[in-house]
Order: structure tokens, then C-alpha cells, then sequence
């Protein structure tokens, strides 16, 4: 047994201790002579039910104000209570992540010395908030210390969007590489095709990995942009206009046809991105959000729509096929009952392209969802039934993947009762995340458990991995009451759990059962532990 656990622990209070500990993958008991209530439980590691697993997400959008801030130019302390309420909204509803906006156009919600802050923060492009603070690495400091995921979303390509109202800043790209961005439509876009702007926006990503604790980067739908039109009916399209890149790769000997260059663009920077990220931090995930209709030829009967491979230049089947992300979130936002783009034909669509084994979560349209009392704007809205029957659907067809809401407004308005019913019905206890364990390998070994008996009906227990093993993210906890399990998922080492919860003596806790996870999701053999008569309560 190895010299660490050959010991007895006494509290600060003096109350007697015993560690439970972990050896060879299993767990072995220490017990002092005066700790006769406790005993290590093998048999509950089969009792115990399985961890529940589901990435429960919300997007909060920045562009525009959507999600955050409310509006521009809060001060710094409305900002900072509006991203609190946030995150204690998502912990309310038992989420496990946040994926934050973080450049909009060509901008930054973070401190960059590449991009001009974000009008959307002030008012103003290029104006630091005021009183300083990074908004990102509080998003994270305040994401983390309460147990949620952070995702970083980019925008990739676009420069100003349509309801930007600031002067660009002096260095804003559009000011500082005018032959990058070109005008289309009511907005400005980087052109994917400029090598150097390529490379720009990779610096970027990479930027914000290297220098902040995110749990995963993001991007949306947005590649080459969606097709304007012009003219009366029937319109036409407006191609976009990269004429001077295409020609200088023409002259430079390129023989892809132009449609296949402007995809091999787009394959380039996905396929780079991946393989930065592995470089630099492997365990932080990759993530894309896509339209949610997959190419016309490969989509299932009776299903029609726009055509992201031919218009946003978005293979996103060959990304699958080539494990060039970690999750996809494909934006299925349509009702279950609207044929040509039913929610569960498209879901199975996505869940068939995907050798690789990647997570496949659904993209939710909840703020389709009218706010209580709206008027007119309501006649389209969809009932908090359809959010929560495509949860459902999600379960059955996919146990154990998961969703992201489009976006925190509607969980934030609660709108139609969506929120209390979510807490009430559809996330009833807390999940993990999936794990990713194509990332890293290996798991923690079976924790060590010191547990303590403290005044109150309250016991406390402290966790750690042996010497030499991966180190713990977090703890998945079983507590057994009476015949009853709760699962806990804690983010501390050290924590307490009452004796009762409810004034039934029978209801006691009787057992625990714990593992620890990775920093990818990998989970440690769980150690059970038994509550015996006489336990001091």
C-alpha cells in the first residue's frame, strides 16, 4: 500500500477522518479505530446508475447586442451584472457551457493588439471598456468558478455587419488592408481567397488560444457569405467579388475551377485551425456551427433547401469525414412538422456523416419563441412544445450527444415559461459533457476520498488523484439517499453533502459513489463508499 495513504487524518475540529483510497484502478479503505461508520463499497460502483452525459449549450451572441451586452455603451459594472445573470441563469437550468461571441466583424470582445474592440461593447469601434476590464477573461473566470465550459465563437470572414453603426477604428482591416475586405451587399467581408487574410484570421484564433483558458473555439455558419440579390423577379444573384484573387491564382498555375477553389479556401483554414489547435493546446475542442441542410445529392428523401456547399462554399461533410473538428452543431431551425426541412430527418442526416465518431449536436432555433405579451411578430412564433420536443427527439435518436440553444435571450426571458419548464421537466438533474477521448488518452486514476464528519449533519469530503496520475478537472458524485441516487457533478476538491435531505430518518445518506474526470471528459473507476449504522449525523 503506498505510503500516502498510511495515515489517519484528523478535521480542523478534531472529528475523525478515514480515507478511502485508490489503488491499482480500485479503491481500498483506511479506517481509524474511532471511524467504524464508514466502509469502502465495491458493490455500489454496480448499483450506482451511469453518469448522465449531454452538452447543454447556449450561444450568446454579441453581434448586435443580441445576448450581450443588452445594448451599447452599459458601464462597465452593467456589463459585468449582465454577464452574471447569465451564467447564474445557465447554472440555474443545470447547462454545462456557454459559447461567448467573441469577434463579430473583424473585431474583438477581448484585449487584442490585432482587432479594434467591438462597437457592440461601447458604441464606438477601437474604445476600450471604462474601467478597464477584459471581457473574455472574466467570461471565463466567472464561466469556470461555476462549473459551465466556455467556448470562444469567431466569425471568420465577416468585416462590418449590417447594422454597425460606428466609424471603423484606424485598425480596423478594412482601414489597415482595404484590398482584403470587400464590400457585398450591406456589409464588408474578408475575402477568403487572400492567402494573407487567411492567415490573419488563424493568427487571431490562435491568439486567443494561446493566451486564454477556453475549453473550445468556435465558428459559425458563415464562410463565404450568403448570397445577395438584385433586380426584380426573378432576381439574380450578386456573385461575390474576388476576381482579383481568383486571377492571381489562375497565374500562378492554379487548375481548380472556381467554385473548388473557393471550397479548397475554405477547407484550408478548417483544416488549419484543427491542426493549430492540436499544436497548441490539444484538449481544448474545435468546434463549427453550419447551416443545417446538408449537400443536395447525399440529403434524405423529401428534404429541400438552400445549398451551403454551392453557395457558402461549405463542405462540411468532408470535415466529418476528415476529423477536422471536434463537435459540429448543425442549425436545424425548423419545426419537426415542416417537411422539407424536418428537424428529425436532418438530425439523423447529420449523425449518418460521421466516421469519425465526432459529437453531433443539434442547433436549437429557441428564440423562435415569442416573448410573453408580444404582439404581431408572435404569429410565426413556435410554442416552448417544439423546443422541448426536439430535446426529446434528440435523446432518443442520439442518447448521450446533445444541443445548443440559438440563443441565451430566450432562456433569459424565460419566454412562454420555456425556462421553468426546461428546469422543471427537461433538465432535472446535471449532465457531463461528453468526453472526447480521441484528444488526449488515458484517464485519472480512482480518486483518494477523505471524508470527515462535521457538526450540522453535514460531512465533508476532499478528493485527489494518487502521485503520478492525470490530474482531475472535476469530480462526478453519486449520493445515495435512502434508495434514491442524486448526481452532483463538483468542480472543488474539498465539499460538503448534508445527511438528510428531507426529515425522513429512512432517507438518510447511506453511500456515495465518485470518479474523477479529465480535462477531455475521461473518467477514473469509481470508488464507492458506505454509510453504516451509527454514522454521526
Amino acid at each position: 500500500m503506498p505510503a500516502w495513504s498510511r495515515r489517519r487524518i484528523l478535521g480542523a475540529s478534531g472529528a475523525a477522518t478515514l480515507i478511502a483510497a485508490g489503488l491499482d484502478g480500485c479503491g481500498s479503505l483506511i479506517e481509524a479505530p474511532d471511524t467504524p461508520s464508514y466502509r469502502l463499497a465495491p458493490e455500489l460502483d454496480a448499483q450506482a446508475p451511469p453518469a448522465p452525459r449531454e452538452f447543454r449549450a447556449a450561444w450568446v451572441a454579441t453581434v448586435a447586442n443580441i445576448d450581450w451586452p443588452s445594448r451599447k455603451g452599459l458601464s462597465t459594472a452593467q456589463q459585468q451584472a449582465e454577464m452574471h445573470t447569465i451564467l447564474d441563469q445557465a447554472v440555474s437550468l443545470n447547462l454545462n457551457a456557454i459559447i461567448l461571441q467573441v469577434r463579430t466583424s473583424a473585431d474583438a470582445l477581448y484585449a487584442s493588439a490585432r482587432e479594434p474592440w467591438s462597437e457592440y461593447l461601447s458604441g464606438a469601434q477601437g474604445q476600450a471598456p471604462e474601467p478597464f476590464y477584459d471581457p473574455l477573461a472574466l467570461w471565463i473566470e466567472q464561466a469556470h468558478a461555476r462549473g459551465l465550459e466556455l467556448h470562444a465563437w469567431f466569425n471568420p470572414f465577416r468585416a462590418r455587419q449590417s447594422q454597425a453603426a460606428s466609424a471603423p477604428a484606424a485598425n480596423h482591416l478594412s482601414q489597415t488592408q482595404p484590398t482584403w475586405v470587400k464590400t457585398y451587399g450591406d456589409q464588408l467581408w474578408i475575402d477568403p481567397g487572400e492567402p494573407a487574410a487567411a492567415d490573419h484570421t488563424l493568427a487571431v484564433f490562435m491568439d486567443v488560444l494561446r493566451r486564454y483558458d477556453v475549453d473550445g473555439i468556435h465558428i459559425d455558419d458563415y464562410f463565404y457569405p450568403y448570397p445577395v440579390t438584385q433586380g426584380q423577379e426573378p432576381k439574380v444573384e450578386v456573385d461575390f467579388p474576388d476576381q482579383s484573387a481568383w486571377q492571381r491564382y489562375v497565374d500562378g498555375g492554379g487548375t481548380l475551377e472556381r467554385n473548388d477553389w473557393r471550397r479548397n479556401n475554405v477547407d484550408a483554414l478548417i483544416k488549419r485551425i484543427y491542426a493549430g489547435i492540436r499544436s497548441i493546446k490539444p484538449w481544448v475542442r474545435f468546434g463549427v456551427s453550419p447551416f443545417g441542410i446538408g449537400r443536395p445529392e447525399l440529403r434524405p428523401p423529401g428534404i429541400q433547401g438552400f445549398s451551403q456547399y454551392h453557395k457558402l462554399y461549405a463542405d462540411v461533410e468532408r470535415w466529418l469525414q476528415q476529423g477536422w473538428l471536434d463537435y459540429l452543431v448543425p442549425q436545424l431551425y425548423w419545426r419537426m412538422d415542416q417537411t422539407a426541412q424536418s428537424f428529425v430527418p436532418l438530425l439523423d442526416y447529420w449523425h449518418a456523416q460521421n466516421p469519425q465518431g465526432r459529437h453531433i449536436y443539434a442547433g436549437l432555433f429557441t428564440s423562435r419563441i415569442a416573448p410573453t405579451g408580444a404582439g404581431a411578430e408572435a404569429k410565426s412564433a413556435w410554442a416552448l412544445e417544439e423546443i422541448v420536443n426536439q430535446i426529446a427527439a434528440v435523446r432518443l435518436r442520439a442518447p448521450g450527444s446533445g444541443h445548443v440553444h440559438f440563443s441565451m435571450v430566450a432562456l433569459l426571458q424565460n419566454r412562454q415559461g420555456l425556462a421553468d419548464t426546461l428546469k422543471a421537466q427537461t433538465y432535472d438533474t446535471v449532465a457531463l459533457v461528453p468526453a472526447s477521448p480521441w484528444l488526449e488518452g488515458g484517464a485519472p486514476a480512482a480518486p483518494t476520498v477523505q471524508v470527515t464528519n462535521l457538526p450540522g449533519g453535514l460531512v465533508e469530503l476532499t478528493l485527489r488523484t494518487p502521485d503520478g496520475s492525470k490530474p482531475a478537472l472535476h469530480w462526478a458524485v453519486w449520493q445515495r439517499y435512502g434508495a434514491q441516487w442524486v448526481f452532483q457533478v463538483v468542480h472543488k476538491r474539498t465539499f460538503t453533502v448534508p445527511v438528510f435531505q428531507t426529515g425522513d430518518p429512512s432517507a438518510a445518506l447511506n453511500g456515495m459513489v465518485i470518479c474523477a474526470l479529465d480535462r477531455v471528459g475521461n473518467a477514473s473507476p469509481r470508488v464507492g463508499i458506505a454509510w453504516t449504522k451509527g454514522n454521526a449525523a
